[in-house]
């Protein structure tokens, strides 16, 4: 009953607050998913479900127009201000109906999937973000421009992104490769599979994935695994790390310990598929580098 009230509320709300005039032209564009995404007119009032997404938004010039945001949606300065909406497990429908928003964008793995389903279903256009690869950043960048009518500044932004990655493939073309173990945080020992974006930035530094072939995209392991795998270098975030690299200082015989190829980086640049995450991308190679420079003569 609680569900059917809301649906009917929230499609009274998009009926009083979206009008649309006939000569307004529609926008459609594709999203991650390979779905087809259109707005009436460019979108002014849009609810962000994901860190990233709020990343993308205002790369792509629409940071004023993000009427609701999930928890850690902290970057720019300005995403702390916007009122949240939930977390992406669980999305305040109530507060959303009032916010009559006229677009979602949504982290396509995100577990409030029957909620969007929901929303989806009352015509709210749902773009759904989740970037593979490194340059489906400034290609998102992009797309979100055209939903939200700030092309221009979507694609400034997408170009400067596309600049700096063309920079890093250059820097980092051909080095030797690296066996990396990426720890994301550590209880449990969480790592990142090459399902995710983060393996290919990897690549582009000429680093290997140790656990790139495992079926999850972010998959416990084991410490008895990672030990097995001897990398040569362990990447951990600074986010959620109860000991961080430091728990692997006692395991002096494993290649990264040995060589001192231990590396904590900030995750909100590596872990979100948002335009920082080329920054992200930099430093990682950077870290890369250094454990080349360490390698025996």
């Amino acid at each position: 009953m609680k569900t059917t009230m809301l649906m009917a509320a929230l499609t009274a709300a998009l009926t009083a607050g979206l009008s649309i005039t006939c000569a307004q032209a529609a926008i459609t564009v594709k999203d991650d998913g390979g779905q087809t995404v259109t707005v009436a007119k460019p979108a002014l009032r849009i609810i962000s479900l994901a860190p990233s997404v709020t990343e993308l938004l205002f790369a792509a010039g629409g940071g004023s127009r993000v009427v609701g945001a999930v928890n850690y949606s902290d970057y720019p300065e300005a995403a702390k201000r916007i009122p949240r909406i939930g977390s992406n497990r669980e999305i305040d429908m109530e507060l959303l109906i009032s916010l009559k928003p006229d677009l979602i964008v949504a982290w396509r793995h995100n577990s409030s999937d029957r909620q969007i389903e929901m929303v989806r279903q009352l015509g709210i256009p749902v773009f759904q973000s989740d970037a593979q690869t490194l340059d489906a950043i400034p290609d998102s960048v992009e797309r979100l421009g055209q939903l939200m009518g700030t092309d221009a500044t979507a694609k400034t932004a997408a170009a400067a992104l596309r600049t700096q990655l063309a920079s890093l493939r250059k820097q980092y073309a051909g080095r030797a490769p690296v066996r990396v173990f990426y720890q994301v945080w550590d209880k449990p020992l969480y790592t990142l599979s090459g399902k995710h974006i983060l393996t290919d930035a990897m690549h582009l530094c000429g680093g290997v994935n140790v656990f790139d072939k495992l079926a999850v995209t972010a998959p416990v392991v084991t410490l008895e695994s990672v030990l097995q795998e001897n990398p040569e270098v362990i990447i951990a975030t600074a986010e959620k790390n109860y000991g961080g690299v430091q728990l692997w200082k006692t395991y002096g015989t494993m290649t990264a310990v040995s060589r001192n190829n231990l590396f904590t980086l900030d995750g909100h640049l590596l872990n979100r598929a948002g335009p920082r995450m080329i920054q992200g991308t930099a430093t990682m190679c950077e870290a890369l580098e250094q454990a080349r420079q360490r390698r025996p003569k």
